[in-house]
């Protein structure tokens, strides 16, 4: 891989750190209430409730370490009467796959969350950041965590000692699956899903240099589990990214019918039925169907355009119930 400069990997953390000290501010606002468990900072945007708007486009800041604007845009699809959200960077490959990434399964005793954010930067266990050297150390450790369950001070002691920092330096944001905080957080990683899913196929992600991103928000769902496929679904079959890109045409069009979902055999069923298939284990999961549902690279080396994909509004009104 080639050698790439990253200037905002080392701030990071101190970035999130920012908005979630600014959207403690606005607590009686967003809805947000404080605990501080090991001396850290845990912050529970939506944990056992359903949250607000508001908190859930904080919390997806947050998780893409502020370099990325997040917004609820009109609906996308006129037979699809909800709204949608719209995700905008230029940074990337720094904001989505060093921050946003849901690579840390944070695992303490009966304790279990997904984490995402930019501590996973100082953890720096996973191969792909490893890989595009988006590693760094020291400062302060801010996560994101997908779950219904509050962390303890283990949990928090945990996170310190994984990420090399004291346990006051920790700043955890916590939301389930079912509330509109954290639908709005897990439906603003379209453009992560395909910068995912283009390392996958290999594709050299230092050459992406802008992107867009936009997915349909569903309904809050009545328990986790449902949550989980309705979100899933709203990228599998509503995602549509668009990526601006440095490179040779070849790289691209030799891959580009598999970037999309639709690649997957699995493409057009609903993601629960096909979890709950794979005895709800994302490792059987077919990794091709982890992408949007349409993604349109523009090549700026050549001026090239390559468009894939489809989207599928029927398949999401009847997973969400809407038929």
């Amino acid at each position: 891989m080639p050698s790439h400069h990253w200037p905002n990997v080392a701030k990071l953390n101190a970035n999130a750190k920012s908005i979630a000290d600014a959207s403690w501010q606005n607590a009686s606002r967003l809805e947000i209430t404080r605990t501080s468990p090991a001396g850290g900072t845990v912050l529970d945007f939506a944990a056992n409730r359903s949250g607000t708007l508001a908190a859930g486009i904080e919390l997806a800041r947050i998780c893409l370490a502020g370099l990325a604007d997040v917004r609820l845009v009109p609906g996308q699809f006129s037979d699809l009467p909800l709204p949608s959200v719209q995700v905008t960077t230029d940074c990337p490959v720094e904001a989505c796959m060093a921050s946003q990434y849901a690579g840390w399964p944070i695992s303490v005793d009966k304790y279990f969350a997904m984490g995402s954010g930019p501590a996973r930067s100082l953890r720096g266990k996973e191969d792909v950041l490893d890989e595009y050297d988006l590693i760094h150390s020291g400062g302060t450790a801010v996560a994101v965590l997908e779950t219904n369950n509050l962390p303890d001070d283990a949990i928090v002691d945990a996170v310190a000692q994984d990420c090399g920092v004291a346990s006051n330096e920790v700043t955890l944001c916590v939301a389930r699956t079912a509330s509109l905080p954290g639908c709005v957080q897990v439906v603003a990683r379209s453009v992560e899903v395909a910068l995912h899913k283009l390392h996958e196929l290999k594709f050299d992600l230092t050459t992406i240099k802008n992107a867009v991103g936009v997915a349909p928000l569903p309904p809050v769902a009545k328990d986790d589990l449902t949550a989980l496929g309705w979100t899933n679904d709203a990228v599998l079959y509503g995602g549509r990214v668009n990526l601006w890109v440095d490179a040779e045409d070849d790289a691209i069009a030799t891959i580009g019918d598999q970037i999309p979902s639709c690649s997957s055999d699995d493409f057009g069923e609903p993601f629960l039925n096909l979890f709950k298939r794979y005895d709800m284990d994302f490792y059987k999961m077919d990794k091709l169907l982890f992408s949007p549902a349409v993604v349109t690279i523009n090549n700026m080396r050549t001026g090239s355009v390559f468009s894939t994909g489809k989207i599928r509004t029927d398949i999401l009104k009847s997973s969400f119930g809407m038929v």
